[in-house]
């Protein structure tokens, strides 16, 4: 052997492998297209270029993501920009530091060849909804722009049987449907559905999923190694839908069919590019909303909700 090579063997040896570091997130449900850049920066072994070894759990029930979190279970979760306003009122240890989804997907959607054709028509009506307090403040606003008042309404918990119930007839509208999925799952079923968007009739925009975790004893370093990967997975999903779609997809038998294959073309253009950046006038605008609806006692500041992880 000759002497360099015998020095770089030596090198090598003397050299520790550099440890890939195990963390778990959990996600707000189970695996759907809204979670394209975390599956593809899986499969795509973006998460190993960041020395990543990334458990993805889906809940056994979709209240409990932010709460492992905020109990040290969790290195990361999944959860609701409106959510986090709540629970952090609430004193439970949690901040955003990333974004999945920019925009709202939450909609009030009725039939499309129904009886409504104005909110202001709701007057009288049923509502359905699934999740009480954050689904009754949104739903009051948009409805008050319209000079229809919560006690013009009857309100019906139909849990998470939102399509079905306004397809049955059960409700005439529906509060907290998801624009991706109720909508595509709608016109597969041959009834066509009208989404009423919040964010265009006077309520505050907000970050639909983000990424939350414990800021008391979340690994900021790890975390910043996370948002790297998902951006670039993002990125790729961007510039290869088809694709993207096709590794998503091949991931799990229970994917392949139309109606998540709807959804991931209706989500994509939806994901945060971005996903460390953070907006701190969204979060005080919708601070404030929660605030005026009297959800909340107080306002806090956004560095209590919410962390920009590149700073």
């Amino acid at each position: 052997m000759t002497k360099s090579l015998i020095t770089a063997a030596a090198l090598m040896a003397a050299t520790p492998a550099f440890a890939t570091d195990e963390m778990t997130l959990i996600l707000d449900w189970f695996v759907n297209p809204d979670h394209g850049p975390i599956i593809i920066a899986q499969e795509n072994g973006y998460f190993a270029e960041q020395d990543l070894e990334v458990e993805v759990i889906a809940p056994a029930d979709p209240a409990d993501p932010p709460k492992m979190a905020a109990a040290g279970r969790a290195d990361l979760a999944i959860s609701y920009q409106p959510q986090l306003h709540l629970q952090v009122a609430e004193g439970l240890p949690l901040k955003r530091v990333g974004t999945l989804v920019a925009t709202p997907l939450n909609c009030l959607l009725v039939l499309e060849e129904g009886p409504i054709k104005e909110i202001s028509d709701l007057k009288d009506k049923k509502i359905g909804f699934s999740v009480a307090g954050v689904e009754e403040a949104l739903l009051g606003s948009v409805l008050g722009t319209h000079g229809v008042s919560m006690d013009d309404i009857e309100l019906v918990n139909v849990n998470w049987s939102l399509s079905p119930s306004l397809m049955s007839g059960q409700v005439d509208a529906v509060i907290g449907a998801f624009r991706n999925f109720e909508l595509n799952q709608m016109e597969i079923e041959g009834v066509g559905g009208k989404c009423f968007y919040i964010e265009e009739e006077g309520l505050p925009s907000y970050d639909e999923l983000i990424y939350v975790a414990n800021p008391e004893t979340m690994d900021t370093d790890m975390l910043r190694r996370f948002m790297a990967a998902t951006e670039k997975a993002t990125q790729y999903i961007v510039n290869h839908p088809q694709k993207s779609w096709e590794i998503f997809s091949g991931t799990s038998p229970e994917l392949q069919d139309q109606l998540n294959e709807m959804a991931w073309a209706d989500t994509l253009p939806r994901f945060a590019l971005r996903p460390e950046a953070l907006d701190e006038g969204r979060y005080q605008r919708f601070e404030a909303f929660l605030h005026d609806s009297g959800l909340i006692d107080e306002i806090k500041a956004v560095s209590d909700l919410a962390v920009d992880l590149a700073e």
